[in-house]
């Protein structure tokens, strides 16, 4: 399966919310009026506090995400970002006894040879977790067997802050393939419900040099290029 990703949910108006912090920060505005603000208004204020890099009122504002398709080895990198919710599908209490679903990274796609042992070897994990629950094993010890590639599923909640941050190491081109690609996704459909807060989202290169240093990839303006495309 292909990597798929949902924005389930999210703050409603969430440019909205965030203008409203930031009015609240910058004026003498009562409560009662922070919604008051107009379309154009409210994109200004937006744009200013993140020129200014005033990010803590984009935290009052939340996406929720459902992605499926993605490997154990991408899951286990994607819950490194502390600052964020998961709910992931359990090996202890999903039994995988007719099949569990893999990740097969292209590199080794492209290698008939190599493919060919490493379903091989898949097909081995299988047997073996079967094995072990026809013989009474419980779900959660037979698990032990299954690999870094076996797809999983789960549900992600970030702050718009938070995403900010994990844009900028996510969709990095020295990001592992798999997260790089979901983070992509991701960002696409943060521009579509919030386009002034994710206007700038991406790698950290699109806003100054390459944080990577002597690391970079070396290909800054086709990484730019790629992120002005992005819809």
């Amino acid at each position: 399966m292909a990597i798929q990703v949902q924005l389930l949910m999210h703050t409603p108006e969430p440019e909205k919310v965030a203008a409203a912090a930031a009015r609240l920060c910058y004026s003498a505005s009562s409560i009662d009026r922070l919604l008051d603000l107009g379309v154009e208004q409210r994109d200004a204020l937006l744009a200013k506090i993140l020129s200014l890099g005033h990010y803590s009122v984009l935290e009052h504002v939340s996406f929720t995400f459902g992605i499926e398709g993605i490997s154990r080895a991408c899951s286990h990198q994607l819950v490194r970002h502390r600052l964020a919710s998961y709910s992931q599908q359990s090996q202890r209490y999903v039994s995988h006894e007719k099949r569990f679903d893999a990740v097969i990274p292209a590199t080794i796609a492209e290698k008939p040879e190599l493919l060919e042992r490493y379903q091989t070897l898949l097909e081995e994990s299988h047997q073996v977790y079967r094995e072990l629950l026809e013989a009474g094993i419980p779900a959660e010890d037979a698990r032990f067997v299954l690999p870094n590639a076996a797809e999983t599923k789960l549900v992600m909640t970030m702050n718009a802050r938070e995403l900010l941050h994990f844009f900028e190491l996510r969709c990095c081109r020295r990001a592992q393939w798999e997260i790089r690609a979901m983070a992509t996704e991701m960002l696409r459909l943060c521009r579509q419900a919030a386009p002034v807060i994710f206007a700038q989202g991406g790698p950290g290169c699109l806003n100054g040099t390459c944080p990577e240093g002597p690391m970079t990839c070396g290909a800054i303006q086709d990484v730019r290029r790629e992120f002005s495309e992005l819809e």
